[in-house]
């Protein structure tokens, strides 16, 4: 091949490899944004979508503001959010205090602790937590009622309180490593200032430390709150057989009436109000990340803060971190292994332990729990690699390209995180079955959940290949380039093998969440494309506490090895402390 002919197709291969990335980024957006429209649309509608006799109308949100049940439902929605935001931070923050701040011992234990606890399924904890705190069969509730002969249950799991706990419980290790990464961040020599003038170190906590940190840790709190408006896992598992809903139990209800067809356009109504409301929380959270910026470090970059000394209360600090670990992971997720063990629930004792056996292993649904793992298991592949591929797409168009609008690219991979993901599983399920469906028939597929479980990551997925691309300067590409190579060959030679890391730590991390999605998945399955985590609450709704807790335990042995491998993926990439 002559000169000319290799420059042109060099030339060639310039061109292409960004129209590309610029068309895989404004399809994924327009899929993005057009399910957050067509919620919007059905909320000013009448009737079924589809149908001639359509019309438009104000009635649904007239309907949703002058029902009662909706600020009932929005009132216990911001009081679950609330409890679980103190829970969390009551554990998370003073634990990140503890790693960042003092010469806390093995706090490798402690990072690689709060990562598996992460990954723990929100469903999971919840179960344990019910054969704790149940007023019926609840073992500690038992124990308390023989031992001081009470004619009742002194502790309530089903309420807003203990769904907030239990869902507070599993934020703990969100709240740890974004208080922890505040702490890392904040400018230490006020600090310094303050301990040379003779200030104890509990003075200079409460007076220095928590001041300067309270931007970041009130970011962390918008974060974590929005999270908790959102969750479905928690409440569905503790909170609807007692008829108390939050949010998007209360959309899942309306979508899935028991007396009358589906409510499509008050449920639009109703997810087009949360949406305004995710809308004003976003905004307060990049503000306050901004804010946060303003005592990030000044100093030399091994510049470290002088840490506090422990001394003796080294075990006190380990007994708290005890605690958490004990309630957050240990208990719950040991109750539910004993419950798959028995026949029926009952407190430990030597009959019970006659009892313990694998039947309710062995009699499981097992046709559609082996159909329900090969989805999941299928999904865990190609979610997290369709969403890396599109993540990889946004961050480079929004980071490496001149387009002068790139920053709305961003915005819009944003969108999954700050409007709560069961809005994109009804957009999904309306757009599949009222707007594509002959041309396209995925409903009820496994393509839709693919679908919608990557644009549901991508907001992850972005924010670390933004991370990563952002530590690749582009002046290795520019080289590259410079040399003769072509666009796609220096990405592919340069950038891949620099971003590998962060490529495959993302995988990993979406690969996990696809094993404990639930929320997604009950809007959107069928028994052509079930999941694990949906048989799992199949089976509790239908009463098999036993099959449903045994599912459960099936369910995180097989999460066993990827978290294994994530851990071992982190530690070498030093994402998790030594």
């Amino acid at each position: 091949m002559s000169k000319q002919d290799r420059s042109a197709s060099l030339g060639a291969d310039i061109d292409v490899m960004p129209a590309v990335m610029l068309a895989v980024v404004i399809i994924v957006s327009l899929i993005i944004v057009a399910h957050l429209a067509i919620m919007m649309w059905l909320g000013f509608t009448s009737g079924t979508p589809g149908d001639p006799k359509l019309i438009y109308t104000v009635q649904n949100f007239i309907t949703v503001f002058s029902d009662v049940r909706t600020y009932s439902v929005l009132l216990d929605t911001v009081g679950f959010s609330l409890v679980s935001l103190l829970v969390a931070l009551v554990f998370g923050l003073p634990a990140a205090w503890l790693v960042e701040r003092t010469d806390l011992r093995a706090k490798t234990l402690l990072f690689t602790s709060m990562a598996i606890g992460l990954l723990i399924p929100g469903f999971a904890a919840a179960m344990g937590w019910l054969f704790m705190l149940h007023p019926r069969i609840g073992l500690l509730n038992q124990f308390l009622m023989h031992a001081f002969h009470l004619a009742k249950a002194p502790l309530n799991i089903l309420s807003v309180v203990g769904m907030g706990w239990v869902q507070g419980l599993n934020l703990v290790p969100l709240a740890f490593i974004m208080t922890a990464a505040v702490f890392r961040a904040m400018d230490p020599s006020l600090e310094e200032a303050a301990r040379m003038h003779g200030g104890s170190p509990w003075m200079v906590l409460c007076r220095v430390t928590l001041p300067l940190a309270s931007p970041g840790v009130l970011a962390a709190s918008i974060y974590i709150f929005m999270i908790g408006f959102a969750a479905f896992d928690v409440p569905a598992i503790i909170g609807w057989g007692e008829r108390l809903f939050t949010f998007s139990t209360y959309l899942y209800l309306l979508l899935n009436p028991q007396d009358v067809l589906p409510r499509y356009g008050l449920a639009a109504a109703l997810g087009t109000i949360v949406m305004a409301i995710a809308a004003l929380a976003s905004w307060w959270y990049a503000r306050m990340q901004n804010q946060s910026r303003r005592f990030a470090v000044v100093t030399g970059r091994g510049y470290r803060p002088k840490l506090i000394r422990l001394g003796r209360h080294q075990i006190v600090a380990w007994c708290f971190l005890g605690t958490y670990f004990t309630l957050g992971i240990i208990l719950p997720i040991a109750l539910l292994v004993w419950a798959s063990l028995l026949p029926f629930f009952q407190m430990p004792s030597r009959a019970a332990l006659q009892a313990v056996s694998l039947s309710q292993y062995l009699t499981l649904p097992w046709d559609l729990a082996l159909g329900a793992m090969w989805h999941t298991i299928l999904l865990a592949l190609l979610v997290p690699s369709l969403t890396v591929v599109v993540s990889v797409a946004f961050s480079w168009i929004v980071l490496r390209s001149r387009i002068p609008w790139r920053a709305g690219f961003d915005f819009v991979a944003f969108l999954p995180h700050a409007v709560p993901g069961i809005i994109f599983a009804v957009g999904a399920l309306l757009i599949t079955l009222y707007v594509i469906q002959g041309a396209l028939p995925i409903y009820g597929t496994i393509w839709i959940l693919l679908v919608v479980f990557s644009i549901a990551r991508l907001s992850y997925g972005t924010r670390m290949t933004n991370s990563g691309l952002i530590q690749i300067h582009n002046e290795l590409e520019e080289s590259a380039l410079t040399s003769g190579a072509s666009s796609s060959t220096a990405f592919r030679r340069i950038v891949v093998p620099l971003l590998a890391p962060t490529l495959l730590y993302a995988w990993l991390w979406i690969a996990l969440l696809v094993f404990r999605e639930l929320t997604l998945a009950v809007i959107l399955t069928t028994s052509g494309n079930i999941t694990l985590p949906v048989v799992v609450w199949s089976l509790w709704l239908g009463g098999g506490l036993g099959q449903s807790s045994a599912l459960a335990t099936v369910t995180l042995i097989l999460m066993a090895p990827v978290i294994a491998l994530y851990w071992l993926l982190a530690r070498r990439q030093g994402l998790i402390a030594t």
